[in-house]
């Protein structure tokens, strides 16, 4: 009752409460799956650590305002009846002298006792959060807090040994007396030791946090980047060293588009800059990746089974998206058999990544049906460019939107010129030839179940040899003729259609 036919059946949703020492936040997830989507999200800007490194003490005004949030918070989950509700409380709440009385009260504002989490557990649950969001990540994760920065070193699912230090964006602001110059000193020192940096060269940096997140947010503005997505953002590390630079050293007024990031938020830019430039430094990484997956995604990927962490985030989502916006889930599930056969025989050399994104663009191929013909192009491309997926960087994205878009566009027409520059030549034609072959099943088998399986197209001696059983004869004519022809154009080869 009160949930709504858009939603996954069987599943119960789950939520975060995250205490940390600049916001408190709370995250509704639709269900524990291996690609979580959010149906609820609010954060509220507390400062809970703000004057620990001073006073040693939680300030009353930030207790105030978290306990309220906390008040707040347990009311939504209520109306939204989520029984799972995990809260956590990290470096401000560890930190601080008076951080079990504050607990004591947040715990009773919640309704539920909360997990105090160590420097190391904060470590290793960011960690998690990029494994689960990140496909192979291979790097250095960067948590960066209000009270602390975890390092930790990351490679496809396994974690190494983390450390937490004391340089969370206040924390750093407060000990170096507001000024960026002492910032930058303590900054070199306390990282000079940071073991997980001496592996970091040539590799990834991920990005973790409110503060670096909103410094991505600001390159991205700058450079009048055609999405708003900010995971799995890239900025090459001279790049990103360099837009540091200018944070550190600038009014943060003055920056362009800071309007976009909330003033609460803005004083501590510069220390998260001091940081990211004290960090490329010192580790060389070849570049910097923003990463929404941290402790959250984390202690929820924690919480899977073995057998759902060895699936595909990517797509898992798909499959979920294919089950609630499609005709028929099924046909998605035939057109990737369907397409495997095809490409196989093909002239083109798929990459295993290149056939992961086919598999997920062919779940994704019927979300616009219920849209007028006329947009259904364009609402696939922006809409696979920018809903929150995982597992899949901007260059996928921007081939999924195009894949689909061809599907309902042809060859005849060009998608949005700014999101196709996401994509290398080769994922552009390969968005072509699988946006072919999807207008071919569709006039098939009007995107219903069990027609493909029975209809084989392959390549066979310089045709595209489409081969219809007597039964489905009727459905050879002049579209299909046509969109088989535009297929075979794309791969330098001819039509065909045999029946028998």
């Amino acid at each position: 009752m009160g949930t709504g036919q858009g939603r996954l059946p069987n599943t119960r949703p789950t939520a975060i409460v995250d205490i940390g020492s600049n916001s408190v936040r709370l995250v509704a997830y639709e269900g524990l799956t291996r690609a979580p989507t959010p149906i609820f999200n609010e954060k509220a800007l507390c400062g809970l650590g703000k004057g620990v490194a001073a006073t040693g003490a939680l300030a009353d005004e930030g207790m105030e305002k978290a306990l309220e949030a906390l008040r707040r918070f347990r009311k939504l989950c209520e109306f939204m009846r989520i029984e799972d509700v995990r809260p956590v409380a990290t470096a401000a709440s560890r930190d601080a002298a008076n951080g079990a009385q504050f607990l004591k009260a947040a715990s009773k504002a919640i309704g539920r006792p909360i997990e105090l989490i160590s420097g190391a557990r904060e470590a290793q649950l960011s960690a998690l959060g990029v494994v689960s969001t990140i496909h192979k990540a291979d790097g250095v994760v960067g948590d960066l807090g209000g009270g602390s920065l975890e390092l930790i070193d990351v490679k496809g699912g396994a974690t190494g040994q983390g450390v937490s230090l004391k340089l969370g964006s206040l924390a750093l602001m407060e000990a170096a007396g507001r000024s960026v110059k002492n910032a930058q000193r303590i900054a070199k020192l306390e990282l000079a030791e940071a073991s997980p940096l001496e592996t970091l060269r040539g590799r990834t940096f991920y990005a973790v946090g409110g503060t670096w997140r909103s410094l991505g947010k600001l390159h991205m503005r700058q450079r009048n980047y055609p999405l708003e997505v900010m995971h799995g953002y890239v900025i090459p590390a001279r790049d990103a060293a360099d837009f540091a630079s200018l944070v550190e050293r600038v009014d943060t007024e003055a920056l362009v588009s800071v309007g976009a990031i909330s003033s609460q938020r803005r004083p501590s830019l510069a220390y998260g800059a001091v940081l990211l430039d004290e960090i490329i430094r010192r580790g060389k990484p070849a570049k910097v990746v923003i990463s929404i997956g941290g402790l959250r995604e984390g202690l929820l990927y924690e919480s899977l089974s073995e057998e759902m962490r060895a699936l595909d985030p990517l797509l898992e989502a798909a499959r979920e998206y294919n089950l609630l916006r499609s005709r028929s889930p099924r046909h998605g599930e035939d057109l990737i058999r369907w397409s495997d056969v095809f490409m196989a025989s093909s002239p083109v050399d798929e990459t295993a990544e290149e056939k992961r994104l086919r598999h997920a663009a062919c779940l994704y191929g019927d979300i616009g049906w219920r849209i007028s013909p006329d947009y259904r192009s364009e609402l696939a491309l922006n809409l696979l460019a920018n809903t929150p997926m995982v597992g899949v960087d901007h260059a996928g994205r921007a081939f999924l939107g195009m894949a689909v878009a061809y599907r309902h566009l042809g060859m005849g027409q060009d998608v949005n010129l700014q999101i196709r520059s996401l994509a290398s030549p080769r994922l552009m034609d390969l968005a072509r030839i699988l946006g072919s072959i999807q207008r071919v099943a569709y006039i098939l088998s009007a995107s219903m179940p069990d027609v493909l399986p029975r209809v084989d197209m392959r390549c066979v001696s310089g045709k595209v040899v489409l081969t219809l059983p007597p039964d489905l004869a009727d459905l050879a004519g002049e579209r299909l003729n046509n969109r088989l022809k535009q297929l075979a154009r794309l791969i330098g080869r001819t039509p065909s259609i045999v029946v028998g």
